[in-house]
């Protein structure tokens, strides 16, 4: 009842109602405005900002015809070897003679290239479908080189021909040099197995890789070309390494996909 009596007499009270009523202290206006204009800029940015995202993937330098494995189609002892690593050799010119029961006989190249990798010599024993060499197809000694890179899993549906490339070579010092420049060129219909991946670059060993954690979709990357630069090709610094660059290195690519706005996120 006691405290009943005192508010009746705190409402009654003249003094108490003339009191301006205080909604908020000077220092929590001051928050107050800063967290609504906070909100507002998010808002905005969100609707008229940018986010850019990107793909990294392994990938490897070659020419755009690829390579194959040259196989021996004769049984016989290697007594002559034509060609070494690094010459270029015609559709047709021999690499090897072979003894075989019915007499010498040559294996040829099935394309024009250049001889990558040999794999036997003088003396060696070979069985028909024994792998002898890797060629690299490619006429042309001056064709560029392009990046073949091996995007895994959904990401490669959301790469686009035109996207800009980086690509990071590891022989190559990033800090000094940069990345290597480029843009995808073609995107692949389907992933690739590791067989299709080894048909076209004539690497088993390479391909397994690719193909590790699963069918990857092959990207095609051409190179921005630079005539002033060693290597003929455009860097993220001025000048590039002070060297060309050889078919066969491996290098990690960063695909820029589409830029998003931040409220797209939200969007279904």
């Amino acid at each position: 009842m006691q405290f009943r009596q005192k508010a009746l007499s705190r409402l009654q009270s003249p003094e108490e109602l003339d009191l301006p009523v205080r909604f908020a202290r000077p220092p929590g206006r001051l928050v107050l405005a800063v967290t609504l204009v906070a909100m507002a800029a998010a808002a905005v940015w969100g609707v008229t900002g940018t986010v850019t995202n990107k793909i990294e993937s392994p990938g490897v330098l070659t020419h755009a015809g690829g390579s194959y494995v040259l196989q021996s189609p004769l049984a016989g002892q290697v007594t002559g070897v034509f060609a070494e690593e690094g010459d270029r050799v015609e559709a047709g010119a021999p690499l090897l003679r072979v003894r075989t029961q019915t007499g010498p006989r040559a294996v040829r190249a099935v394309e024009a290239g250049e001889v990558t990798t040999l794999l036997t010599k003088s003396g060696s024993v070979l069985t028909p479908g024994a792998d002898v060499a890797t060629v690299e197809r490619a006429e042309d000694p001056d064709e560029p080189l392009v990046a073949m890179v091996y995007v895994q899993g959904s990401g490669g549906s959301s790469v686009k021909p035109g996207a800009e490339v980086d690509l990071t070579v590891p022989s190559v010092p990033q800090q000094q040099y940069g990345v290597l420049r480029g843009r995808v060129e073609a995107v692949g219909r389907a992933p690739q197995t590791a067989q299709q991946i080894s048909g076209f670059l004539g690497n088993a060993d390479l391909a397994r890789q690719f193909a590790a954690k699963g069918n990857p979709l092959p990207v095609l990357v051409k190179l921005e070309p630079s005539s002033t630069t060693k290597s003929g090709y455009e860097w993220s610094s001025e000048e590039g390494p002070p060297h060309t660059l050889d078919s066969t290195t491996p290098v990690s690519a960063a695909v820029h996909l589409d830029s998003q706005h931040p409220v797209d996120w939200l969007l279904p």
